[in-house]
């Protein structure tokens, strides 16, 4: 999601790890035998193959079962490492229940596509505690909580992420105002106008203005280092991207939409200047970097580069879904140093700072853009702003999210 420093622009033959460029195989390929490998005549599989696109739309409707079931857990008491262990255990169970016949001998790979994190207030993302981790972080009443969860089925990615208030939540009669509505409104009207955006020849550098605008509009700001990435077959970070903010050393290569891809699109807005840091959180999600190999030295380094090439050898992890925990954070030290896994930092804005995260995947088809994940972001009237968006903004909002399918007239007899 977010890196503190962005490099060059990606070229060719090059990949984001959420901020950090890495080199990748071309094209995106598994490091396991069960890749679909395309061939000139054989044109990767997309959206236009209905069973395709029924995959991702199953992996939506169980991350989007996931993050409600999450969102009625967030209560003050309640401890942040279990509602992690939650959101991953609802999407294993309900994956099980799909797609259960073999497809030639091969199960149908299906699980979890980005672990449960849970950043509160002023953190920003990436927060998926260990059991070790003491004393645990517990939720507070009027806390502001930012729920992130991914789903694949057969290597079909969706992702999603939240924001909502623990406690008694916002209304009409209670409605949230100020900076902390600002925030919310921006994340939410950013998240509606990129997916207006995402048509057939349109652009991601049109998104990142657009996005920029609704930051300025509000009065906050876009966090530096978000990436939006097309999404394909066990690729959670494809190489086109679109950047939420540029910054002089960071910047993204232009790119086109084009129908039937796939992107996850990813808001976070901050009241504070947006440049999220690390702290003294420790980093528990990684991904496996498909392009390096090393000779380990340390034997709990073996052991956890091994179960992490059977279990993960594509998509991210937390160290709390390896069989021994403890011995996973010894070894993880030798991966990173070798750069065998790549790390998804806790980032942190300023104490004080209010931040909202937004996210949703988007399927460009021919009918228009279509949201298979994300939730209503909060109830009309109990999020107030006196903010009023700008004339630009506003005929985005008003662009149609789908084609109105025509009438067949009737002929006269």
């Amino acid at each position: 999601l977010v890196q503190q420093h962005c490099p060059p622009p990606p070229q060719r033959g090059q990949n984001t790890q959420f901020g950090l460029f890495r080199l990748e195989l071309m094209p995106d390929e598994r490091i396991d035998g069960n890749a679909v490998e395309p061939t000139e005549d054989e044109p990767e599989p997309n959206v236009s193959n209905s069973d395709v696109c029924t995959k991702y739309r199953e992996a939506g409707k169980i991350a989007n079962l996931a993050l409600q079931g999450l969102m009625l857990q967030v209560r003050p008491g309640a401890k942040v490492l279990d509602l992690c262990k939650f959101g991953d255990t609802v999407i294993m169970q309900k994956c099980s229940t799909i797609y259960q016949k073999k497809i030639k001998g091969k199960p149908v790979e299906k699980g979890v596509a980005f672990p449960t994190c849970v950043s509160v207030n002023e953190c920003v993302c990436h927060n998926s505690p260990l059991e070790s981790d003491t004393p645990g972080e517990i939720l507070s009443e009027g806390d502001m909580v930012k729920l992130d969860i991914g789903c694949y089925v057969d290597g079909y990615i969706a992702v999603v992420a939240h924001t909502m208030v623990c406690g008694n939540q916002p209304s009409v009669d209670r409605p949230i105002s100020g900076p902390q509505a600002d925030v919310l409104h921006a994340a939410h009207v950013a998240c509606e106008v990129a997916q207006k955006l995402l048509r057939p020849g349109n652009t991601n550098s049109q998104v990142t203005k657009a996005i920029n605008k609704v930051a300025s509009d509000f009065g906050v700001n876009a966090c530096t280092g978000v990436l939006s990435h097309r999404l394909k077959r066990f690729v959670i970070d494809g190489n086109k991207v679109i950047i939420l903010r540029e910054e002089t050393d960071q910047k993204v290569e232009d790119s086109c939409f084009e129908l039937n891809e796939v992107y996850s699109i990813d808001i976070v807005m901050s009241t504070g200047d947006g440049k999220p840091k690390e702290m003294q959180s420790r980093t528990t999600v990684f991904k496996r970097s498909v392009d390096k190999n090393y000779m380990l030295k340390m034997r709990s380094s073996r052991t956890l580069f091994n179960e992490v090439n059977a279990k993960f050898p594509a998509l991210p992890f937390a160290l709390r879904a390896l069989e021994d925990e403890r011995q996973a954070r010894m070894g993880v030290v030798e991966c990173l140093k070798h750069e065998l896994i790549h790390p998804f930092p806790v980032l942190f804005e300023k104490k004080g700072d209010y931040v909202a995260h937004f996210k949703s995947t988007v399927l460009i088809l021919p009918s228009g853009p279509t949201r298979i994940t994300g939730l209503k972001s909060f109830e009309a009237g109990s999020v107030k702003t006196d903010k009023i968006l700008s004339d630009e903004v506003n005929a985005i909002m008003s662009l149609a999210s789908k084609k109105r399918k025509k009438k067949n007239k009737k002929k006269p007899v």
